[in-house]
């Protein structure tokens, strides 16, 4: 599985446009036809094409930046990709202008200059909006408010048109087409994370956490065969805490029509230097490995329950 020499790999296919970057494309897809695994990896918060207009719309915009991005865990994802024959959807488009991994009406509409449009007024906040992470971020811990000014209503509508709808319709058309081949899909929402604590006293953090909205967008045994592996590996891992995903998994895991998703949270003091800035190529190289090895079971099991499908037993 993944080395099939009939599997042709197409150039990268560009969707979406970024507001304020002329011909700039939102995200880039990969894949290789026939699909050699029936695996999806995204990455939707690793974008770095800053329009100049938003760069002078916001207070701080190398701090907020460091904040708000999976930094680099776009690098991450490439590798494993090519090592295992996974598709791959890479956001473009930076989190700081929209954010992928929440439903279009997560949204704090005081941000808008007239408040919310017509047909949102009296709705009631989303707890991720109101903590100030909603569809557009509006403020971190430490730092404030990121904006110097509110948003125009069309300029929310401009990114929703341009970058979240067509990244959300990509993965659904990839997933459908991924199961049409093999029985079942699974997609790899991959994501970094700051350094957690230790749970308890004496043990070592983890260094992944795995989310599927507790139990409710993956097959259980597709959650087991991950820890398994990772285990394997003596890699420290946690079950949806702190992380146990977001709207990505909500809007496309639905285990029972055969797709599966399961957020992966990646420490980046695992490849990144301790500013948490730029990429260490040495331990880089080791978490990649790992992550390439958990892609590869994952694969194995979701073939695994595609085939069940496919060809179920005769009746006894």
């Amino acid at each position: 599985m993944g080395d099939n020499p009939n599997s042709r790999e197409s150039a990268g296919l560009k969707g979406g446009a970024i507001p304020g970057l002329a011909g700039q494309a939102a995200f880039t897809l990969t894949r290789r036809e026939p699909s050699p695994v029936p695996v999806l990896i995204a990455v939707p918060h690793a974008g770095r094409l800053y329009p100049s207009d938003l760069l002078g719309r916001m207070r701080s915009p190398g701090e907020t930046a460091l904040r708000l991005e999976d930094r680099y865990v776009d690098l991450l994802a490439s590798a494993v990709a090519r090592e295992t024959g996974a598709a791959l959807l890479l956001a473009h488009a930076p989190r700081a202008m929209i954010d992928l991994n929440r439903a279009p009406d997560e949204m704090d509409w005081d941000m808008l200059r007239f408040g919310a449009p017509a047909g949102r007024r009296g709705e009631r906040m989303s707890r991720r909006a109101r903590s100030g992470l909603g569809l557009v971020p509006r403020r971190l811990p430490g730092m404030g408010e990121l904006w110097r000014r509110p948003m125009e209503e069309a300029d929310l509508e401009a990114r929703l048109e341009g970058v979240h709808r067509p990244y959300h319709n990509a993965i659904s058309d990839n997933l459908g087409q991924i199961r049409a081949r093999w029985g079942a899909a699974l997609l790899v929402d991959m994501h970094s994370m700051p350094p957690l604590s230790p749970r308890m006293p004496g043990e070592a953090a983890p260094e992944i956490v795995l989310g599927d909205r507790f139990g409710a967008t993956c097959e259980g045994a597709l959650c087991a065969a991950a820890f398994d592996e990772l285990n394997r590996q003596r890699r420290v891992a946690a079950h949806n805490r702190p992380y146990a995903g977001g709207y990505v998994l909500d809007r496309h895991g639905a285990p029972e029509q055969g797709i599966h998703a399961l957020q992966v949270e990646i420490c980046r003091s695992t490849y990144l230097d301790g500013r948490m800035a730029e990429p260490v190529e040495d331990t880089m190289a080791g978490i990649v490995l790992s992550l390439t090895a958990l892609v590869r079971r994952l694969a194995e099991e979701t073939a695994a329950l595609g085939r069940a499908v496919q060809f179920p037993q005769a009746a006894e």
